[in-house]
């Protein structure tokens, strides 16, 4: 297989897109068993082909379903495997889970609550078996359906360990060592048939890296008996495992602080949350450099996220991606701002290793979203810079 063309492109989405109104009702009377699979999957697959012919007719040169089979990102993983001890009839678990919805503060969850698999922290009642492969069922029906390569998302070891109850598991799993290489073998195996069907893009959603620059999330870890530092190496290995041995397979991997968001009751506008804290630079050096993937697709969209400083330290055989556009807000960048910010960057990493994107998906199922005119905007905005700094 020879190296397509996807590795350089300058314009991205991270990979879920705000779902239609018709869409969410019919996922909500089959979540309360309502309506049947078929009638689901006939609204997913009309939903699908709407926004994937949309995507390309605004000048995206690469598309995803919009995440319109999955309640969360995570679902392409905990979707695809059995052995994660959950409660049964978690399905209304989105609409009633416990979270701080206090604008422009930091989200708060409580990841011991009785939810499903990596949403909340789970141990493992059985050694993890695969019983589909959720990111390939969305290839196939996506690029089915588009004239453009289609991409898809599957969630990284590292969020998937941090949401590992490893401590009540030690009876199925070593530990975490154990559990991540098997995570390793199941998402290899995932990729595998990915490549197969044709897939030339597969983003790894990898939010937790910023774990490692965050105090509370550091705190965290060490009062489970973990030590950060061989997390950290941990997951960029197991990164690098899941990829190698697929040439001419394009690989971006999202890094972020957390996509929570809510309604500003003195607005009505959405205004954002965040889930970690924390710039780039105290692992900028490391990650970059050791990560193999060809495509760092970063946020960027607020002072969380520190300066451009770090990039100097980016490889010149990657790109960076920056999610300089707020997905989990209702203000609106201009194409001037983004060509001011893109410049910035340029002074610590060449343009042709630049591209552009929002800084995060658009959100889940439960999420607090922009409307779809107002995400048409947004990513018409990265469209129109791009087509200005790039040409």
């Amino acid at each position: 297989m020879t190296t397509n063309n996807l590795n350089n492109i300058r314009i991205d989405h991270i990979g879920s897109l705000v779902r239609p109104a018709k869409l969410k009702e019919v996922f909500a009377r089959f979540d309360r068993g309502q309506a049947s699979k078929e009638e689901l999957r006939q609204a997913q697959d009309q939903a699908i082909a709407d926004v994937v012919d949309q995507q390309a007719s605004h000048g995206y040169p690469v598309v995803t379903d919009g995440e319109f089979r999955r309640h969360s990102f995570q679902e392409s993983f905990s979707e695809c495997v059995t052995g994660f001890d959950v409660p049964k009839n978690i399905n209304l678990y989105y609409e009633k889970r416990d979270l701080n919805e206090t604008p422009l503060e930091r989200a708060e969850q409580n990841f011991d609550e009785a939810g499903p698999a990596i949403i909340t922290r789970r141990g493992a009642a059985e050694r993890l078996k695969t019983i589909r492969n959720l990111p390939l069922e969305e290839y196939r029906y996506a690029q089915s359906v588009s004239k453009v390569p289609a991409k898809v998302t599957i969630l990284g070891p590292d969020r998937i360990a941090q949401r590992f109850k490893w401590e009540s598991s030690l009876n199925v799993y070593k530990g975490l060592d154990d559990f991540v290489d098997h995570i390793v073998a199941i998402e290899r195996q995932m990729i595998a048939e990915l490549v197969e069907a044709g897939c030339q893009y597969i983003q790894i959603d990898a939010p937790g890296y910023t774990a490692y620059v965050d105090k509370v999330s550091l705190e965290r870890m060490r009062s489970r008996g973990e030590d950060p530092e061989r997390n950290f190496q941990r997951s960029i290995a197991a990164d690098n495992a899941l990829i190698e041995g697929f040439p001419g397979v394009t690989f971006g991997i999202h890094v972020c602080r957390g996509n929570a968001r809510t309604i500003d009751p003195q607005t009505g506008k959405l205004v954002p949350q965040w889930h970690r804290e924390g710039s780039y630079d105290a692992i900028a050096e490391k990650l970059f450099n050791t990560l193999k993937h060809q495509r760092l697709l970063l946020e960027y969209d607020s002072e969380r996220a520190g300066g451009f400083e770090p990039l100097r330290l980016v490889p010149k055989d990657k790109v960076v991606v920056l999610g300089l556009v707020s997905t989990k807000n209702s203000d609106m960048e201009t194409v001037d701002d983004l060509k001011r910010r893109i410049d910035q960057a340029s002074k610590y990493l060449p343009l042709d290793q630049l591209a552009l994107s929002p800084q995060c998906g658009f959100g889940g199922i439960d999420s607090k979203v922009l409307s779809e005119a107002e995400m048409w905007k947004k990513l018409d905005t990265i469209v129109e810079a791009a087509k200005q700094v790039w040409r």
